[in-house]
């Protein structure tokens, strides 16, 4: 019966042809695939948004965050939901099991959403939006408008309406957000004592406003054969006709709105800005579609932004500030590059050990077309080139070649035996077709655990494991079809050619190891007892070692972009923040690594906490590591007095919903407020006390100094004057409250009402304040009404579930496990003695690192159980298998020896290197068995004889597939580029693994037998 190898020796052009038609559409494919720094990941989220202009924390956290968790909590899905109240604003983020459709939610949220406007205030002016977000996704760019002599109003204008509006339309643009915007509007400014002269209130003239300008339907006329549009002036739709509006007459006199106070065009919310470089600006966040390529959206919007800068004023500047293409860019770059110097280091070994041109070209043809079939896959499986799956087929490289050079070296010892080019051909591909078979099998095998994987960590790795399994399993099927081809057609018996002096030289090393291995083999043989209790030690010591190795998730990526928060008194006052974070920002741009900074102040979650953006220079153009111009900024913000800044570098992959202000979060829940806070501030100091631990930070500000009107209810009785008329007086003088809406074609904007900011200095405005008795229309002073107590509110009210919660943030020294600083959190809580009425847990990546180390010892005892089971299966055997996984412990021993030598902590890279060494190793036993297997069958020798033979017979193919494997993973050991920290774990852990598991397989395998 013909065999499959046969078939294509036989056809050797529709081999070839079918060969280049691979390589052409795998090119074609290449160039197709979308660009990303990571696997895309959805994590299903949604941000549900509602704003009270004026409201304080708690009275948002109350009348607002509590009745909509309330109702978002019936959504089905939903894995955790957090709040955060803010003055006039509450963020709800609610995120759902990886799952759950995500547009089926929002529309779960929208229902829920539309259920609790009924219990909401009714002075909200909108209902609360929603939107979808992705945390795993980065910003992918930021752009920035400035002017030295426009408005930033007029800034804000084209900002919104122009730019976002035609960028949000582009393909793979999702949300477009703003810092530092500076919305228009019509502020209404009004002075206390001449209102209160004229006798009137601030209710008379918010009543006024919102009566004299209106936009509102007013029908049409019909007859004579046609219809005439109604229209009135009914709108005011500049300052000059607010200030000529009349409020009321007083002795035949009009009193206009401009006699009252001022009326100007200004920013909608004063209390936020942002600048960039020290100017004045309004900065755009873009973020991506999913499913889009990262580079070529990024590019499209450069390409667009020529034209967008033409249709902006000549003083308007816009400038690209953080653009996400460069650290993409530059670490594919630098894995394509170690790509080709891993391709280059295994068609060297190759040639050392074979010594012959074509036996060198035919394995080498084995990597590209193991490559451009993989390529051709991903593109139909819609997977993207990133870190992870580059990173995967640069492991390949090692290993696709193991399949070809085990056939090229059978079919040359036929050739050697005096067949000809087809015979040997067809007979050593058909003798190792099952040892080929049994091999890529078995190898795809140890990645049957991380497909079936849940998690973040099985969506980060499902691509890594199946492109790596794609390139093994084509390499495999290359091996029985084109390369036995190509050594029936080109390669020649040499055993009576005269060889030169180099292979002669090569030849008497080769040779010398041999016999030097085989005494070392007989040794070995006559010791099996000592060498199974060998095996035994060494299965102890590899578990021994896994228990005291740190533990982490990711390793921590150079970015190039840092994120910071900096901490001012929950008192200050706007003005003296921006002052503040402008001394921060100059600060900051005198680094000679940075390339620009950005940073802003939102009203949440309050004007005493700035944000700063720092983009750092390209990689290969600063001398500094981000972590180290990290280290150097927080040192010299030191100096700025009464502020705290704390950063963190933004990761690829961001997990969890609520952000901190350093890379780790740790979260404290409990029902009842004043013990979380004590609680929270207990461990706070205990954490900060930990070594190792640093830039510990708290998401509950300290309270801010408050003036709480404590209400007469008799007196106000009796005076006919309502507390809701109290609470109006106070929302018209200090809550920026918006009293009408101004409608245009391009946007709708807001008219607010307030007091002149030269009475809202300090509590004595209250007594100018008046309010209208509803018995007697007469004007009531607030002071007869209700006196000021002075104390503390809370800045933010944070939850998590439906209870209050207090998060807590770190980041690791440099050295510092992630598993250790886990541990020491833990010992802290019980030294603390913290009650179980607040409980502790770890969120975003803590949490996750604590699922995958959960995870780990089941996920590496599934692959070695899916391995065994596929080897039982293939051979037949239950005892047959074992002898072949027996060498595994080796692999972790030196895999996890290695990682200890080098400093480097266990992460989920270093677990993958390990799961690839199951995989690798086990190649070579197969090897061993297989011809052992085979010779006591055809030759009738005994067990022992049977596996010295096959150990010295496939001793040099075994050495080199394992340089080669080994050689294949050591650029990624000794990476030192942009996104290097991701690959260096998963270098170490192989090469270490492949150098102990070699020495002992080679010498112990055969005692197993």
């Amino acid at each position: 019966m013909m065999s499959i190898s046969e078939l294509f020796i036989r056809r050797r052009v529709g081999t070839c042809l079918l060969a280049l038609g691979v390589l052409m559409l795998g090119a074609v494919a290449y160039f197709s695939l979308p660009v990303a720094p990571l696997p895309q990941i959805d994590f299903p989220t949604i941000e549900v948004e509602a704003q009270v202009p004026g409201a304080s924390a708690d009275t948002m956290a109350n009348t607002v965050a509590t009745p909509l968790e309330n109702s978002l909590s019936s959504v089905s899905g939903v894995t955790q939901m957090t709040s955060s109240s803010a003055s006039g604003r509450t963020t709800i983020v609610m995120q759902f099991d990886l799952t759950r459709d995500i547009n089926a939610a929002a529309q779960d949220v929208q229902a829920a959403i539309s259920a609790t406007s009924g219990l909401l205030p009714k002075s909200m002016t909108s209902p609360p939006t929603y939107h979808k977000v992705n945390p795993a996704e980065a910003t992918l760019l930021t752009l920035s408008l400035s002017s030295d002599i426009m408005a930033t109003t007029e800034l804000d204008h084209y900002a919104e309406d122009v730019i976002a509006q035609q960028l949000s339309q582009m393909m793979g643009v999702g949300l477009v957000d703003f810092h530092g915007p500076q919305r228009p509007s019509v502020r209404i400014r009004l002075d206390p004592d001449k209102v209160a002269a004229r006798g009137l209130t601030l209710e008379d003239v918010r009543t006024v406003i919102g009566q004299q300008t209106v936009n509102a339907p007013k029908g049409s006329l019909s007859g004579d054969g046609r219809t005439v549009v109604l229209g009135a002036t009914d709108q005011l739709v500049d300052v000059p006709a607010y200030q000529g509006m009349v409020v009321a007459y007083r002795n035949g006199s009009p009193i206009l709105l401009g006699d009252l106070g001022t009326v100007l065009t200004a920013p909608q919310d004063t209390h936020q800005a942002a600048w960039l470089q020290g100017t004045r600006s309004v900065m755009i966040d873009i973020h991506k579609q999913a499913g889009f390529n990262v580079l070529s959206t990024i590019q499209s919007i450069k390409d667009r932004l020529p034209a967008l800068s033409q249709s902006l004023p000549a003083s308007v500047k816009l400038t690209v500030v953080g653009d996400r293409t460069q650290i993409i860019q530059a670490s594919l770059a630098d894995v394509q590059y170690t790509m080709l110097i891993t391709i280059a280091l295994v068609v060297g070994v190759i040639f050392v050990f074979l010594r012959n041109f074509w036996a060198t070209v035919i394995p080498s043809i084995t990597i590209p077309l193991s490559l451009f079939g993989t390529f051709c896959v991903m593109y139909l499986l819609g997977y993207s080139l990133d870190n992870l799956s580059l990173m995967g087929l640069v492991i390949a490289v090692g290993f696709v070649v193991d399949d070809a050079i085990v056939v090229i070296e059978n079919i040359t010892r036929h050739l050697e035996m005096g067949k000809s080019k087809i015979a040997a051909a067809i007979d050593g591909a058909r003798e190792v077709t099952f040892t080929i078979i049994s091999m890529t099998i078995s190898l795809i095998a140890v990645f049957i655990p991380i497909l079936l994987m849940g998690g973040v960590v099985g969506r980060l790795f499902r691509e890594f494991a199946v492109t790596v399994s794609i390139a093994i399993l084509i390499s495999g099927l290359v091996s029985l079809t084109v390369t036995p081809m190509l050594c029936a057609w080109l390669i020649k018996p040499d055993h009576d050619r005269q060889h030169g002096r180099f292979y002669r030289w090569s030849e008497r090393g080769f040779q010398a190891v041999t016999n030097g291995y085989a005494r070392c083999l007989d040794v070995v043989l006559a010791h099996r007892a000592l060498m199974l209790l060998v095996t035994v030690g060494t299965l102890a010591l590899t578990l021994w070692l896994y228990t005291i190795t740190p533990k982490g998730f990711l390793p921590e990526q150079d970015t190039g972009y840092i994120q910071g928060q900096a901490q001012a008194a929950t008192d200050i006052s706007f003005e003296a923040m921006s002052t503040k974070m402008q001394q921060l920002g100059a600060i900051v741009q005198k680094d000679p690594d940075v390339d620009n900074v950005g940073f802003w102040i939102n009203p949440s979650p309050s004007v005493s906490v700035g944000q700063i953006q720092v983009n750092l220079k390209p990689f290969a153009q600063r001398k500094a590591s981000a972590r180290q111009v990290m280290a150097r900024l927080k040192s010299a913000a030191a100096n700025i007095e009464g502020l705290t800044l704390n950063m963190l570098i933004r990761q690829d992959i961001q997990i969890g919903g609520r952000q901190g202000a350093a890379q780790y979060q740790y979260t404290l829940q409990s029902g009842d407020t004043a013990e979380l806070d004590k609680w929270a501030a207990t461990m706070k100091k205990a954490i900060a006390a930990l070594p190792g631990l640093l830039d510990v930070s708290s998401d509950a500000r300290p309270a801010a100094t408050s003036a709480t009107l404590d209400i007469d209810r008799p007196t106000a009785a009796r005076l006919g004057v309502s507390v809701q008329a109290i609470d109006d007086v106070l929302y018209d003088a200090f809550g920026q409250r918006q009293v009408a809406t101004l409608f245009t074609q391009v946007s709708q904007y807001h008219v607010v009402l307030e007091l002149d900011p030269s009475f809202q200095l300090n509590t004595d405005a209250l007594s100018r304040l008046y309010v209208r008795s509803s018995t007697t229309q007469k004007l009531i002073p607030l002071s007869m009404l209700a006196s000021v107590k002075n104390g503390v509110l809370p800045v933010t009210v944070n939850h998590q579930g439906s209870l209050p919660a207090t998060t807590l943030s770190f980041n690791l020294a440099p050295g510092v496990s992630l598993s250790d600083a886990v541990t020491a959190i833990h010992a802290a809580e019980i030294n603390a003695g913290m009650p179980v009425s607040v409980t502790g847990s770890f969120q975003g990546t803590a949490q996750a690192f604590q699922d995958s180390l959960a995870s780990q010892p089941w996920l590496i005892l599934a692959a070695v159980i899916a391995v065994y089971i596929v080897l039982g299966v293939l051979y037949e055997s239950a005892i047959h298998p074992l002898t072949i996984i027996s060498t595994l412990p080796s692999a972790g021993l030196g895999a996890l020896l290695a990682l200890l030598l080098f400093g480097q902590d266990l992460s989920i890279m270093g677990m993958i290197g390990i799961i690839l060494l199951i995989g690798i190793v086990k190649k070579n036993a197969i090897m061993m068995i297989d011809f052992a297997l085979e010779a006591e069958r055809e030759q009738g020798l005994s067990p022992t004889e049977s596996i010295r033979q096959a150990c010295l017979m496939r001793f040099r193919p075994i050495m080199m597939t394992t340089l080669a494997a080994l050689l294949g993973a050591l650029p990624l050991a000794l990476g030192h580029g942009p996104g290097a920290e991701l690959r260096v774990p998963l270098g170490i852990a192989i090469v270490g693994g492949l150098v102990i598991s070699q020495i002992l397989t080679l010498s112990r395998r055969q005692s197993s037998t």
